[in-house]
């Protein structure tokens, strides 16, 4: 079974319809029991990282997600989410990565958020075996994790290259939308689905 958590997020709807296509039906659920018997686990967002934050302590799902033990995809905020704390809101965050989620930099003639397509470069690593070096997948975001040795994907815009994926153990996360990034993206979303647990 695969779990999509709910909580005070976006998204969650096109995700659920990238998980049908490709043959799999999400359970859209903030139920600790659910959350922790399933084989996967998706955790998606578009929003605002000190509410998502608050939902998520006042329905006691920050401790269930640090406690999980299948494998863990975070999407977008929920990447940014797994981090320690995010200059959105000055937020704490899970802390399952000792990152600091950064705001880009106003001033310096890019647009903010970063919104479209953009390469990632991947590390040579388990989760991207198979995979082509650099791909192009589909950002929309206004912070973003700077590279660190979490990092197994990382995207120039400008002249800050920024963590576009990460892993640490069971739990994976990336910045850009698989859901919304065409073949490539949902190559990767079955490779998560299908990989080993």
């Amino acid at each position: 079974m695969i779990a999509v958590i709910r909580y005070n997020a976006g998204n969650i709807r096109s995700v659920l319809n990238a998980l049908s296509r490709l043959g799999y039906e999400g359970v859209l659920t903030d139920d600790r029991d659910t959350i922790l018997s399933a084989s996967r686990v998706i955790f998606p967002g578009v929003g605002e990282a000190s509410s998502a934050m608050s939902y998520l302590r006042e329905h006691g799902l920050d401790n269930v997600i640090k406690s999980i033990e299948a494998p863990f995809l975070g999407i977008c905020l929920g990447m940014q989410l797994m981090c320690s704390s995010s200059d959105e809101g000055n937020t704490e965050c899970l802390g399952i990565f000792p990152d600091r989620v950064k705001l880009f930099p106003s001033g310096r003639g890019y647009k903010i958020p970063h919104m479209g397509w953009n390469t990632i470069e991947k590390k040579p690593c388990d989760f991207f075996a198979g995979n082509r070096e650099e791909e192009y997948m589909y950002f929309v975001h206004s912070y973003y994790v700077p590279y660190s040795e979490y990092s197994i994907a990382t995207t120039m815009y400008d002249d800050i290259c920024f963590t576009s994926a990460m892993q640490k153990d069971n739990f994976i996360g990336m910045q850009f939308h698989p859901e919304k990034s065409g073949e490539s993206g949902a190559k990767l979303l079955k490779g998560f689905l299908e990989g080993a647990s």
